[in-house]
């Protein structure tokens, strides 16, 4: 398999020179938003109209993700290849919700096995605790599950509990509530400690490695207020690690659950990372739900097709607009309130895996790569920073997610229709009013239009649609860092100030460090 940076190819330079194509003003019509659109997992659909392509740009792309092999290198990926060539080891979280190709062996065991092994002790262990089973001293049953964890042991398992939390409610899924602390912060720690009844608390403490500086702070943070409550810690949390780490099979935690280095921390919402808290909120049958239908996303990204594998089509119109157009930023739009903290997530999956500047060979590539990632809940954000987006100097392309029915159900009719009626009739109209703008003589009233954006959107938010949403944003990440030849798989990034902090902690500092930490009184 050859990797190329994508300036080496023919196809690459063919789609750079197409910039200014189209129109939306003159072409974005209802024929077009008929067919500009491709079928995703799980009922959802990807809609591409208001994107500046046409179908000369859609066949160059085709071109292109031929010549690069996109999806030859995505069976690599899948069938155990050492992709993740920064710390020499494959990428696997693909096969913990599904067999795409080949068996994988490691260390005298089949990855997949063991996957489903650690998916079924969660699941049992989570219904033990439903069940009381698994209880507190006093035999009391636990109420609520608080996930310790930092960055992706934090912001995906946290986006996908609120995803489902009013779902779960009106499906009568919700087991446990949950909660998070990630900040080392003291103040986030506490505050969700004085929200929640101790007794009846399980913790679930995240660290791949068992060393996590944050993590590890903030689980003496924990244990203090449950010996001040008079309560055993080792009764009140499970861990979730490496076999290898100190945090494993210890006396310390009622249980363990485990994960591998060939899952990345921001790719792991749907390993024992998201699974342990999912499963104790909502029960293992909703998180296998969620499972499933990244399943069928997964399998979509294997078709050569860009038409009918719409992360494929995602990554490669993101790359038109980030090296062709010059787009610096995107946006992530969902018009649904349970997906309030999904632009967090996949600011942390997209910049860390592609805010890279040198190629997987670590040599220096000549084109932009990964773009700025932002996002909020509409209508939220109309009232914020859509003036910049409407009227600002530079264009950043947008992608709305919408759903036609909202998830509890609970709705009225206020001037003559629904809430839920409403925030479809702001999403659509968003669309349109981006993409074609407004012609005023007052120059503060003028809308230039031609902001792009694309919409997925599907019925309704379910653990299925999730999945499935979920698996299409990580497959349009790996696609993308494919194309500018990166290394999505590490994030040597997070490590220099790490460093430095552990300096600063062991007063091993010299010239401005040291009079920075000494603002501080460090």
């Amino acid at each position: 398999m050859e990797w190329n940076n994508a300036d080496s190819y023919e196809s690459w330079k063919k789609l750079m020179s197409l910039k200014g194509q189209v129109s939306l003003k003159k072409e974005l019509n209802a024929d077009r938003v008929k067919n500009y659109s491709a079928k995703m997992a799980a009922g959802l659909t990807y809609n591409y109209a208001a994107k500046q392509v046409n179908d000369q740009i859609l066949g160059v792309m085709q071109n292109l993700a031929d010549e690069m092999a996109l999806t030859e290198k995505f069976a690599e990926l899948f069938n155990g290849a050492t992709i993740n060539t920064g710390e020499n080891r494959k990428v696997l979280h693909h096969l913990l919700r599904g067999q795409l190709g080949n068996d994988i062996e490691y260390d005298g065991k089949n990855a997949r096995s063991f996957y489903v092994e650690q998916q079924e002790k969660i699941a049992a262990f989570a219904k033990n605790v439903h069940e009381g089973k698994v209880a507190n001293a006093k035999g009391e049953k636990f109420t609520t599950v608080v996930q310790i964890g930092i960055g992706g042991s934090d912001l995906g398992p946290r986006a996908m509990y609120l995803a489902l939390e009013e779902w779960a409610k009106k499906n009568n899924s919700l087991k446990l509530n949950a909660k998070f602390i990630s900040n080392v912060d003291p103040d986030d720690g506490a505050a969700v400690i004085s929200t929640v009844d101790l007794a009846h608390t399980l913790f679930v403490l995240v660290s791949k490695s068992g060393t996590t500086q944050e993590t590890l702070a903030n689980e003496l943070f924990v244990k203090d207020f449950i010996k001040k409550a008079g309560l055993n810690p080792a009764n009140h949390m499970i861990a979730v690690t490496s076999e290898t780490s100190p945090l494993a099979n210890n006396p310390e935690y009622l249980a363990s659950f485990y994960i591998d280095d060939y899952i990345g921390g921001r790719f792991s919402s749907t390993s024992a990372v998201g699974g342990a808290v999912l499963s104790l909120a909502f029960g293992g049958e909703v998180f296998a739900a969620f499972l499933k239908g990244a399943n069928e996303a997964d399998i979509t990204a294997k078709n050569a097709n860009i038409k009918e594998n719409p992360a494929l089509l995602d990554a490669l119109i993101g790359v038109y607009e980030r090296n062709a157009q010059g787009y610096p930023s995107t946006a992530i739009l969902p018009y649904s309130q349970a997906l309030s903290r999904f632009p967090a997530h996949l600011q942390q999956a997209d910049m860390e895996s592609n805010g890279k500047s040198v190629n997987r060979f670590g040599n220096p590539v000549n084109y932009v790569t990964g773009p700025v990632i932002f996002g909020e809940p509409g209508t939220n954000g109309q009232h914020s920073f859509y003036q910049l987006l409407h009227q600002g100097t530079d264009i950043i392309p947008l992608q709305f997610i919408g759903f036609n029915e909202n998830q509890n159900g609970n709705d009225v009719v206020v001037d003559g229709s629904t809430s839920q009626k409403k925030l479809c009739a702001n999403l659509s109209a968003q669309i349109v009013a981006f993409a074609c703008g407004k012609d005023n003589e007052n120059p503060n009233k003028y809308f230039a239009g031609e902001r792009p954006s694309s919409l997925i959107y599907g019925n309704q938010l379910t653990p299925e649609s999730l999945g499935a949403l979920l698996s299409h944003f990580e497959n349009k990440i790996m696609f993308q860092g494919f194309i500018w030849n990166l290394n999505s798989f590490d994030q040597e990034g997070v490590q220099l100030g790490k460093i430095l902090t552990k300096q600063v902690l062991a007063g091993d500092m010299t010239g401005a460090l040291k009079e920075y930490a000494s603002i501080f009184g460090l």
